[in-house]
């Protein structure tokens, strides 16, 4: 599976936010680039865990208002010795069941 992660378009996308408020406009700053594309595998990776946390959160609430079905999937890997969270949605197909 092919995923777009769509923080290579962003250098902030490599920082750790200071305060809850710089996460909230970060993340709202991201919602036209998943709403436009709900439908799509499309990811973010980041090192600041207070935006994938947000991320997790927000992803459902935007397909909904989108009318799109999605599956949110999670992981992290460490890389030079910095964890990396990941978070990336796969459209749902109406028949299939969440686990």
């Amino acid at each position: 599976m092919d995923i777009e992660w769509i923080n290579v378009r962003y250098k902030e996308a490599n920082r750790k936010m200071d305060s809850d408020w710089e996460v909230s406009q970060w993340v709202d700053s991201l919602y036209p680039d998943f709403y436009g594309c709900l439908i799509v595998n499309l990811g973010y990776a980041t090192p600041d865990y207070k935006v994938h946390s947000s991320l997790v959160e927000h992803l459902p609430k935007w397909a909904s208002n989108n009318k799109s079905k999605i599956r949110v999937n999670t992981s992290n890997e460490v890389v030079d010795g910095e964890i990396i969270y990941k978070v990336w949605i796969t459209p749902l197909d109406e028949f299939e069941p969440l686990s």
